[in-house]
């Protein structure tokens, strides 16, 4: 077996380092998101601990019902629906399905951070 097993490594240690430095850029970016939004949240007086509850759960899980963030926090329902009430005039939470009951919540801002590079060509 032959071949230019230099040029190989060199390639294959290229893409390990360019990876590397992606997914550090990604976890600087989510880490000041998070940062950001949590300052916005501690502005909330009373409703800033049990938001800052569903934040940390949207952050493990970032598209969410309210009975799945009741279920990941230990929240009562009124109180996670007051706390995404919050996140959503915030700017930090999108609510995606316009509907009375089963609402989908997004966080926004992780989602897109994630997806970067992911679109499709000429998007």
């Amino acid at each position: 077996m032959t071949g230019d097993w230099e040029a190989w490594l060199d390639f294959f240690a290229e893409a390990v380092i360019v990876t590397a430095t992606q997914a550090v850029e990604t976890a600087q970016q989510l880490l000041d998101l998070s940062n950001q939004d949590r300052y916005k949240i501690s502005g909330l007086g009373r409703a800033a601990a049990s938001t800052l509850q569903v934040h940390r759960a949207l952050m493990e899980h970032p598209i969410g019902t309210s009975g799945s963030l009741v279920q990941k926090t230990g929240i009562t329902p009124a109180t996670v629906n007051k706390a995404l009430g919050h996140l959503e005039r915030l700017g930090i939470v999108k609510e995606l399905t316009a509907q009375k009951r089963n609402r989908l919540f997004s966080y926004a801002g992780y989602i897109e951070i994630m997806s970067r590079g992911t679109e499709l060509p000429g998007r």
